[in-house]
């Protein structure tokens, strides 16, 4: 697909290109529940932004006004969003797990005149942080609570008629404050113009390969800005077929009807697949099978087919580090992950590697991007034109984000090599020292631990002990076999053997004295991780530290931990 020029790549321009030129051609793919599926239409979605778009005006929504929405991704997700656009409001995406007291939050910070309330998993413990005078409007699979207690899309959408015309929303006007996921305090509302969204999507879709014959399955949150930008603004670009997963449950038959072409995922994913595959094929053995000429081929076939990944031309990893060894596990069994760097604050459009190539490192920086190192912290400086326009309401936050001559204060430390490659070696605040003055970068050494089959999450801690330590969380299969006493002590063996082994590769003072086995998920809803898997290293802290010093002195290797 040729690339159409930075200033026909707006959001709104986009919308009107396939309102008009190919109203029959499916835009969306969207469980329904029970199995059913609806396909949506180009022309059908512009027809109902228009008819949201009017209301919204009729309601007082004027240029400028913010509207929340605080859904699961749906059709009809994207669909509120475009009706923002045509209105002229600026959208607040909140993620679908965020905690009463967040959304409320989010919701008076933002200064959000109405909120659109759809899919939701936990909308009984969510409705709380709905002030009562902000108006709503049910969205289709919204719970039955939230179609009785508010205007319902349905028949907004019915009664009526659409927006006329083809209003322009010019590349600098805000388009959306997203929220970062935020591993410590309050999040932070990031501003995006249109132009800094379709800079982003044009200069991305020359390494992402993405047409209209494309298929991209939607599931990770799309407040998210890489779910935003890859997803929603790619496929407005590109035309392409987007699919929506149902629910974890049905997340498997989701993919198989999705193959997609093009799909990303999270190390914390990737991870899960991973011990899904080794749960039904252990690694000796696909390792002895993937060593025979002719049979290592279908198996390959067959996992990535089991997968639903048998049609993908390229598979993408961001949003947190990945270990370098998973990166290879996937190539020996045929998908070839490009892993991605960026931020909420640059659209995510930063650096990304080829497919495959360039492990232990997050590749070159795009065209259009520049990226140095600062010479006294380490840390990573970057400048482009999809950076954000600032944090809203927060005019001491972005001056103090921003260098003198406007590079984005990444607050990653890295290096970058004689090719152009960039190699994140941690958190500028993540480093911290241990009592004998050496200090310790966290991430590559938790890279090192995650590849343990047991282990799902976990934090390497210890300020100002003798050695680090680390926090893990297991993964379901096993909790379970931990809850059995003989097959704990095989997995007790196991952990022990490669924590040895990781601390083989280590320098002495960044080798870890134990691992501690936490005894219950780390979930969004007891906040110790973000939307996006990643650790929140201060609830870890505020919740585990004061056990720190007895575990070290205990001198065992493997400690398991009930509150």
């Amino acid at each position: 697909m040729s690339v159409p020029a930075a200033s026909d790549m707006l959001a709104l321009q986009r919308l009107y290109h396939w309102e008009t030129s190919a109203p029959e051609r499916i835009a969306f793919t969207q469980p329904m529940g029970g199995g059913a599926v609806r396909e949506f239409r180009w022309g059908e979605v512009v027809d109902q932004a228009r008819r949201m778009a009017a209301h919204l005006q009729a309601v007082g929504i004027g240029r400028g006004d913010r509207v929340a929405i605080l859904s699961k991704n749906t059709a009809h997700w994207m669909i509120s969003d475009y009706a923002c656009f045509l209105a002229g409001a600026v959208s607040v995406p909140l993620y679908p797990t965020l905690a009463p007291t967040t959304i409320a939050q989010i919701l008076e910070h933002s200064g959000s005149r109405l909120l659109f309330v759809g899919k939701l998993d936990g909308w009984a413990q969510m409705k709380p942080g709905i002030p009562a005078a902000l108006p709503c409007i049910a969205l289709p699979l919204a719970s039955d609570d939230a179609q009785a207690s508010y205007p319902r899309w349905d028949d907004i959408v019915a009664r009526t008629p659409p927006l006329p015309g083809q209003p322009v929303r010019p590349a600098d006007e805000m388009c959306t404050i997203i929220y970062t996921s935020g591993t410590t305090g309050m999040p932070k509302g990031v501003m995006h113009t249109f132009g800094t969204l379709a800079f982003a999507v044009r200069t991305g879709l020359t390494r992402v390969p993405l047409d209209a014959d494309s298929r991209m399955l939607s599931y990770l949150p799309l407040s998210h800005v890489v779910e935003r930008a890859l997803v929603e603004h790619a496929q407005l670009a590109t035309g392409m077929h987007v699919y929506f997963a149902e629910s974890l449950e049905t997340f498997t038959e989701d993919l198989q009807r999705a193959r997609p072409t093009v799909f990303f995922s999270v190390p914390r994913l990737w991870v899960k697949f991973q011990q899904a595959v080794l749960h039904k094929m252990p690694q000796r053995r696909l390792d002895r099978l993937l060593g025979l000429p002719i049979v290592g081929g279908l198996v390959k076939r067959k996992i990535l087919s089991t997968l639903g990944l048998d049609r993908c031309v390229m598979a993408l990893s961001g949003a947190a580090p990945i270990a370098p060894e998973l990166l290879r596990w996937y190539g020996r069994i045929g998908l070839k992950i490009a892993e991605g760097y960026g931020l909420t604050e640059n659209c995510a459009l930063s650096h990304l590697t080829a497919p495959g190539e360039d492990i232990g490192t997050v590749g070159r920086a795009y065209d259009g991007v520049e990226c140095r190192i600062d010479p006294a912290s380490g840390e990573i400086l970057v400048r482009s034109a999809a950076t954000m326009t600032g944090y809203y309401r927060q005019p001491e936050l972005t001056a103090q984000v921003f260098t003198a001559d406007g590079f984005l204060r990444t607050g990653d430390k890295g290096s970058i090599d004689a090719a152009g490659r960039l190699t994140i070696t941690g958190r500028v605040k993540d480093l911290f020292k241990t009592s004998k003055g050496k200090y310790v970068a966290p991430a590559p050494i938790e890279d090192k631990l995650v590849m343990h089959a047991a282990v799902e999450a976990c934090c390497v801690t210890g300020a100002n002990l003798g050695q680090p330590l680390a926090v893990v969380m297991l993964n379901l299969e096993a909790m379970r076999e931990a809850a059995d006493s003989e097959r704990r002590s095989a997995l007790e063996r196991s952990l022990a053997e490669h924590l040895a082994s990781v601390n083989a590769t280590l320098d002495p003072h960044e080798q870890l004295a134990c691992i501690v086995v936490t005894n219950d998920a780390w979930t969004v809803e007891n906040d110790l991780i973000t939307p996006t898997f990643k650790v929140k290293r201060n609830r870890i802290e505020e919740r585990f530290a004061r056990s720190y010093e007895p575990w070290v002195q205990t001198h065992r290797k493997v400690i398991w931990h009930a509150e």
